[in-house]
């Protein structure tokens, strides 16, 4: 599944700590004749001054000044006496606050995660009171507490923000302690309203619980024969579990059947025809043909789900647009989540997305993929996974290796230093990166979190049912858990603490990846296959044109908010399932024979997690290319030299890993060699 999302995280600390932030709405008290007096007064007080910092530090500084903070005379005296040139002294200043936003961040998190422990974990009946402290933010007043005692001002002044295009440009002459400058830059850009932080706060937490607690107890569908045909005690949440147990019956007996069942389910889903009574429930019965519901065999009346999906949907954006005045840089969240978190700008992620659906080698692969199933493609065969190296073991029969194994969470938390050492970390290192992460029964499908301070743990949240883990639930934990190795290395093995992570989402979600396809190698269930390498590209490239098909939605149902602002949920839902139907129409219709299909907008991702889609791809093509990379090497070596040098921009920390950027081109090409050789 996912890390949680880079914005609920900088939502929850209260502070936007990534680069996407410029000054409030409230305009500033100092005039540009001032400024220029601060900057000639330090000049000559300081002659060692670099030029180019020192006038960006005062600038922002007076951007983000209030006649609160003080008079014109006050900025000026501040700015004197707080302004540090000496490199040394600058070095030692830099230090000092990696030490405190380090206790700070990390107790701040610590504390969210523990207020949200009911919300996101499985230890009981979720409650009223656990989603009132869960939407609690104590975070929402920390960034006006820190302008109130002038520390933001002194870290802005000296470690002012530097533009995407500047780090690019500067950094290729730079070292990791240059780097954590420019990182400390990022932090305090713009001056939020603590209520406004907390309304997101309440938004995010609210969207999170309604997707953790979406669950359908298949085993209560009925379909077109009357009959049930799925386990009377499976729970699948939406979208992830239905998607897996639909991937999983391709090769099972009357499979397509079920798949259909599933399919229509999505269908019910998306255009919100799915009975309320059924939702999260195992009470009903579903005839989900003529979608009506019974309970011990007599008919009941149930109203439609009214359009909460998508009133879920509208709440985050409306939060999310009532702080877009203090972003006159950005001033929408489509252009800070791309050109200011994820720092790729939207069209250069839509241009490589339109790339690779369009493309000869995705057309090739669809007709192949036709030609294995013996029949036409339906909807639901963009999650066809009959490009890779299976074991000989069924779902079932690796059910039972899986529940037997894994009881508890604390079973499969145990055996993570094994793991880690069958991917050739040391023994010392395993045991450490294995230290340093803690498991838990999850409410959803699974996140992984990772710790703000290296005193914590990272979080791995994962489904385990009364009866273990099985299958699906492991090959989602072994995804969580590379998260949580890329979340403890760039913590822990990274030059300074703000330096931490990686240069967005995308970057850890390609280490999961990378984990998550070696889940049967830790089982010791890998089989040698001579086209494994062939399966591994078209595997990749079909995932991609999935995934890229839904994110290329979730840009235009944000594009369409914000051009209808004032729209309601019923009139947003109508949008959505026509934009899917357009992506669909202009991406997928060819290839699959079938027209106005709404399948693109079952992710549950795009209510939840706003925006966050796009990483799954970009993670994908990374995933491709460091696997390229790490190909004949050392696995755990690879790993920690790819991933220690922490959160440069995508195209240093690219170069740093591959030797190239960011591309299509490498998956593409190794695509069409895989189909050549699959002839």
């Amino acid at each position: 599944m996912q890390q949680k999302t880079a914005l609920i995280l900088l939502v929850l600390t209260g502070l936007f700590l990534v680069n996407f932030s410029h000054a409030g709405n409230k305009k500033s008290t100092i005039s540009n004749g001032k400024i220029e007096s601060v900057i000639k007064s330090i000049q000559e007080k300081q002659s060692n001054a670099d030029a180019f910092l020192l006038k960006k530090g005062v600038v922002q500084v007076a951007r983000l000044w209030r006649e609160s903070d003080g008079s014109a005379e006050e900025f000026q005296s501040f700015c004197e006496e707080n302004y540090v040139a000496n490199p040394e002294e600058r070095k030692q200043l830099f230090l000092r606050f990696d030490r405190h936003y380090e206790v700070l961040w990390g107790n701040l998190l610590k504390l969210q995660l523990e207020l949200n422990e009911p919300n996101h974990m499985d230890i009981g009946e979720l409650t009223d009171v656990d989603m009132m402290f869960a939407a609690y933010n104590p975070q929402a007043h920390l960034a006006e507490d820190l302008f109130a005692n002038k520390i933001a001002f002194v870290t802005a002044l000296n470690f002012p923000e530097l533009s995407l295009d500047e780090k690019n440009d500067l950094g290729k002459d730079w070292d990791s302690l240059d780097w954590a400058y420019a990182r400390m830059g990022d932090v305090f850009t713009s001056r939020i309203p603590a209520s406004l932080l907390q309304a997101r706060s309440n938004a995010a937490t609210t969207s999170d619980a309604y997707i953790s607690e979406y669950n359908i107890f298949m085993g209560h569908v009925i379909g077109k024969d009357g009959k049930k045909h799925f386990p009377e005690d499976m729970k699948l949440i939406t979208h992830w579990n239905l998607r897996d147990e639909l991937k999983s019956n391709y090769s099972t007996e009357n499979g397509q059947y079920k798949q259909e069942m599933i399919y229509l389910v999505m269908k019910r889903i998306i255009d919100q025809s799915i009975p309320q009574a059924v939702i999260n429930s195992p009470e009903y019965d579903w005839d989900i043909i003529n979608n009506t519901i019974s309970k011990k065999g007599k008919n009941v009346t149930s109203e439609s789900e009214p359009d909460t999906r998508y009133q879920q949907l509208l709440n985050n954006f409306l939060t999310t647009k009532a702080l877009d005045e203090y972003y006159p840089a950005y001033p929408t969240y489509v252009e800070r989540r791309f050109s200011g978190n994820m720092e790729i700008p939207q069209e250069e992620v839509e241009r490589i997305f339109i790339d690779l659906v369009s493309s000869e080698e995705v057309k090739d692969l669809a007709k192949l993929i036709k030609k294995q199933l013996g029949r036409d493609l339906r909807p639901y065969d963009i999650w066809y996974n009959g490009f890779k190296a299976q074991s000989s073991l069924s779902e079932a029969e690796l059910n039972e290796i899986t529940q037997e194994k894994y009881t508890n969470p604390k079973a499969f938390e145990a055996d993570m230093p094994r793991m880690l050492q069958d991917l050739k970390f040391s023994e010392e290192q395993a045991n450490f990166l294995a230290s340093k992460i803690q498991v838990d029964g999850s409410r959803g499908a699974g996140h992984a979190w990772g710790a703000e301070m290296k005193a914590e743990k990272a979080r791995l949240r994962t489904r385990i049912g009364a009866e273990g883990m099985n299958y699906k639930g492991y090959n989602i934990a072994v995804h969580e858990f590379g998260h949580n190795v890329e979340q403890t290395i760039t913590l822990h093995d990274v030059d300074y603490y703000m330096l931490r992570g990686v240069p967005n989402t995308a970057f850890t979600e390609a280490l999961a990846f990378i984990f998550q396809k070696r889940d049967l190698e830790l089982l010791g269930l890998e089989e040698k296959n001579a086209a494994k390498v062939h399966y591994m590209a078209l595997a990749n490239l079909w995932s991609c044109y999935e995934i890229m098909g839904v994110s290329l939605v979730d840009m235009a149902v944000w594009e369409w908010m914000y051009a209808n602002p004032n729209a309601t949920a019923a009139e947003l839902k109508v949008a959505v399932i026509d934009i899917a139907k357009e992506v669909w129409n202009k991406y997928f219709a060819e290839k699959f024979g079938v027209k106005d299909e709404p399948i693109l907008a079952i992710y549950s991702h795009m209510i939840d997690n706003p925006l966050y889609l796009s990483a799954y791809p970009i993670g994908q093509l990374i995933d491709f290319q460091i696997e390229q990379q790490i190909e004949g090497k050392v696995f755990a070596d690879e790993i920690n030299r790819i991933y220690s040098v922490g959160r440069l921009t995508p195209k240093y920390w690219m170069e740093n890993a591959v030797g190239k950027e960011l591309s299509t081109k490498p998956l593409l090409k190794a695509s069409r060699g895989a189909l050549e050789f699959l002839k």
